[in-house]
């Protein structure tokens, strides 16, 4: 079943969501407007007539942008959710259909109040399009200095990644940060610590290693605290996605100079899993900020990696 769901933004950028009502499937949760593909018709179409039927607006087709397309399955049924961000209509949104309507802060909105299948819609929206790694083999100062300047510059995902380091000092610098983050509103990713990061609480997510990902058998931070997880291919993608994990990213893309001896999947291949997999999906290895169009082109969320970035 191809259904087609609208995230619409105000100038605020805030997000419409809209209450299932009472008698259909998952009533009471809360989802982005939308519905099924009749036969014919292309995503935009039906999108357009879904709003109209709906919200009662009228969507403009030339404000459509493609967001993220989610396979999922509820029960038996087989589906894909094809999300498209929508910035211009005519009308005032209502609630014709459903139960009620509300314009969201996206990084306030508790996904828990989410269809499941709309969740990995929510983190697509709130992700960037760059997730900066700090270096191996950098210090604690020189990483601590990197990433208070990526967050001056803008960024605001990042990753914490010094193997090299003790535990405790890798972690200390995470906690003196956290004021930072919260004044830019961004968030801080400890490599493999998750108890670290369940320690240091909001602004501090973990991210998994692909070993992590076979070992898991739940998500291991709660909802609100961001789950990344290395994947190198789609078996490790719907692993990723049956934890729960807010995105992936995929490696190694292209060559990359810290694993010569890896085969790089290049963008084709990439764009096929990453458009299979249910959650966002950053393309990394041999990439720079500079590689964000080509990783929107082949599905991907953006672009991680390390030289270029910090």
């Amino acid at each position: 079943m191809h259904v087609v769901a609208g995230v619409l933004v105000d100038g605020a950028g805030r997000i419409l969501i809209a209450q299932r009502p009472p008698g259909k499937h998952l009533a009471g949760m809360w989802e982005f407007p939308g519905g099924k593909l009749e036969a014919g018709e292309t995503p935009a179409v039906a999108l357009a007539r879904e709003l109209d039927e709906e919200l009662g607006i009228a969507a403009d087709p030339l404000s459509f942008e493609a967001l993220i397309r989610v396979p999922w399955r509820y029960g038996d049924r087989d589906m894909l959710l094809e999300a498209i961000c929508v910035y211009a209509w005519t009308g005032e949104p209502q609630a014709l259909d459903a139960s009620a309507i509300e314009w969201v802060d996206p990084h306030r909105l508790d996904e828990a109040r989410l269809a499941p299948a709309d969740r990995p819609i929510l983190a697509a929206v709130r992700l960037p399009a760059h997730y900066p790694i700090t270096s191996a083999d950098a210090s604690a100062a020189v990483a601590s200095a990197a990433l208070h300047a990526a967050l001056t510059r803008g960024e605001r995902l990042l990753q914490l990644r010094l193997p090299d380091q003790p535990v405790e000092a890798t972690r200390g610098l995470a906690a003196s940060m956290q004021d930072d983050l919260r004044r830019f509103g961004a968030t801080l990713l400890l490599n493999r610590d998750i108890e670290g990061a369940l320690r240091l609480g909001s602004g501090v997510g973990v991210h998994l290693s692909s070993a992590q990902l076979r070992s898991l058998t739940e998500r291991p931070l709660p909802l609100g605290q961001v789950v990344g997880a290395s994947c190198h291919d789609a078996e490790e993608l719907a692993l990723a996605s049956r934890l729960g994990c807010d995105f992936a990213t995929l490696s190694p893309v292209l060559p990359t100079r810290s694993h010569p001896d890896a085969e790089p999947m290049g963008w084709p291949r990439f764009a096929r899993l990453a458009e299979a997999a249910s959650l966002p999906v950053y393309a990394l290895g041999g990439l720079g900020p500079d590689d964000v169009a080509d990783a929107r082109m082949h599905a991907g969320q953006g672009v991680a990696g390390i030289r270029g970035f910090l």
